[in-house]
């Protein structure tokens, strides 16, 4: 995807329609949506530093859940991917990865270091 904020949506929608034919429901797919929109967003602020540099971004489907992967090429040593959020002491930059573990049931961020950062999250249909 390229670099632009205004790409976000079109994301967003892609995987609100994907969820919406494997049977999540409205309050599931907002989850998703809203879920994918913090990765990108973490993408283009932490791994796109150049203005024509882009990230990727897959969707697997299956019958009982949603599996997305985003990944960028961000040269820089992305600590924060790592640890595990404190509530207490959570800024403005930090807020975004403890969203995606809210609302996901399972997360798996790699960073490597020169090479970028995969965040890969799952959401399984039906488990609140």
């Amino acid at each position: 995807m390229p670099n632009k904020a205004e790409y976000v949506s079109l994301i967003r929608l892609t995987a609100s329609s994907i969820a919406n034919r494997i049977g999540f429901n409205i309050d599931e797919i907002d989850d998703i949506k809203v879920a994918i929109g913090e990765a990108c967003a973490n993408a283009i602020r932490h791994g796109c530093k150049n203005i024509n540099d882009t990230y990727d971004i897959e969707f697997f489907a299956h019958n009982d859940k949603i599996e997305i992967q985003i990944k960028d090429t961000g040269k820089e040593k992305a600590n924060v991917c790592i640890k595990e959020p404190n509530i207490e002491e959570l800024s403005e930059g930090g807020l975004g990865l403890f969203i995606i573990r809210t609302l996901m049931d399972d997360v798996k961020i790699k960073t490597t270091e020169g090479k970028g950062t995969i965040i890969r999250m799952m959401k399984m249909l039906g488990v609140d």
